[in-house]
């Protein structure tokens, strides 16, 4: 590692270059590689991929932990630097270029290999600018650059990434570049019971991640949101969802066999554990579903209680995967011009759920599958729905008062509090 600091680069037009990828292998002992622009694994991102696995982590944990590794060994190609190599001055432009830099502009499969220049720009007729509040939902909109969530991923992947290495004493590390905050008292956080606090420190480079704030979907908007799905399918989906509370993901990897119409439950594999849970649901659920079953068998969708619960609805028939029922969630969310996602179903019936005087919270707790109770606090926030209907509430008030005939009282005296003072009958 060189001891002089690295001499002060530009990257205020840098590029990040789109070369090498991130492999899904279909191989449990190794479901995604880190490719160099040769095809060739990256060596210390699979020896760090594979130490993830035997954790016994998500196999999603490796793919989203290698899009982080991906774009961090871009910028070290780019530059011309060995990962292990890398100085604070590297970490430090990496994360400053990630706050300041535009995302890449993903091209659409139908206009990949064309000239840049002969590729259409998309229209914005009639869509909010990126970055701003969308006019419906009030949420904002996904902007040109990178979120301070994605940023802070980010930071601990690389920082987790080059603390395996160190421990491994692996290449010719000293320190790790992505270092931990020293110069003030370590932040408090919760340990894993959510009961007692622990010190732990804070990435020096990581930004600071606002607060979300959980979002519901307005009765009347997500009846307008079910008008528009175009399947029984699709609304078996969403029925479920809103009723159950699951993840998005967890819901597709449902099979046949565990959507019991008889108990009204149906069964997911939970995302951070991997256990399988069954889930209470509403009737129309089912009827949607039965209604979606039936149409499906019909046309050849396989059929058996060990086989997918959600299928393509055109052949060549494939169980239905996250990305096709997000795509299908905001066709729907087009035609109002809001920017739901499927993760504000969840959000939506676990408003539903604590709105329920009569539904206990450890409930909620064991049917979303959070570890800790402490979790549900985010929701006891008001709503921006709320606030706003509780300032207008207030406001009518006032206008009502303000229009109402003033009615003055013309001072007096009691006759019989006069007699007491004076002592004498005035009658």
């Amino acid at each position: 590692m060189p001891d002089e600091p690295r001499p002060g680069r530009d990257l205020k037009n840098f590029v990040l270059p789109e070369v090498g990828q991130l492999l899904e292998t279909g191989d449990p002992w190794e479901p995604y590689q880190v490719l160099d622009p040769l095809g060739r694994p990256v060596e210390p991102a699979a020896l760090y991929l594979k130490e993830l696995m035997g954790r016994d982590s998500s196999p999603l944990t490796p793919r989203s932990y290698g899009m982080d590794l991906l774009r961090w060994w871009r910028f070290l190609w780019a530059l011309g630097i060995e990962w292990d190599r890398v100085v604070r001055e590297d970490a430090r432009d990496f994360m400053l270029w990630m706050k300041l830099a535009d995302k890449p502009v993903r091209v659409h499969w139908r206009h990949s290999g064309k000239d840049p220049a002969e590729i259409p720009a998309p229209s914005r007729t009639g869509r909010p600018e990126p970055g701003t509040p969308n006019p419906v939902t009030g949420k904002p909109t996904v902007g040109t650059k990178y979120a301070p969530t994605t940023r802070a991923h980010c930071e601990t992947v690389l920082r987790s990434f080059y603390d395996f290495h160190l421990e491994n004493n692996t290449g010719s590390l000293l320190v790790n570049p992505f270092p931990l905050v020293r110069s003030r008292k370590p932040a408090r956080a919760r340990d894993q019971a959510g009961d007692k606090h622990q010190n732990r420190r804070t990435g020096l480079y990581r930004p600071t991640v606002p607060k979300r704030i959980p979002r519901r979907i307005p009765e009347e908007k997500f009846t307008e949101v079910f008008a528009g799905l175009r399947s029984h399918r699709d609304r078996a989906l969403l029925a479920f969802w809103v009723a159950t509370g699951a993840r998005a993901e967890e819901l597709l990897t449902s099979k046949q066999g565990q959507a019991i119409m008889s108990q009204q439950t149906i069964g997911v594999i939970r995302k951070g554990t991997r256990e399988y849970q069954e889930l209470p649901a509403t009737p129309d659920a089912f009827v949607w579903l039965r209604l979606y079953q039936e149409d499906a068998w019909k046309r050849g969708v396989p059929r058996g209680r060990a086989q997918a619960l959600w299928w393509t609805l055109r052949r060549p028939w494939r169980p239905l995967e996250y990305d096709a029922a997000r795509m299908m969630f905001n066709r729907a969310n087009e035609l109002l011009g809001a920017n739901w996602t499927l993760h504000d179903l969840r959000h939506t019936a676990t408003f539903l759920m604590l709105d329920d005087p009569n539904m206990p919270p450890v409930y909620v707790q064991h049917i979303l599958g959070h570890k800790c109770l402490s979790t549900l606090d985010i929701y006891n926030r008001p709503t921006r729905d709320d606030v706003i209907t509780a300032g207008l509430a207030h406001h009518a008030r006032q206008e009502q008062r303000r229009k109402e005939p003033s009615t003055v009282v013309e001072p007096s005296y009691n006759p019989d509090s006069l007699s007491i003072l004076f002592g004498r009958d005035l009658s």
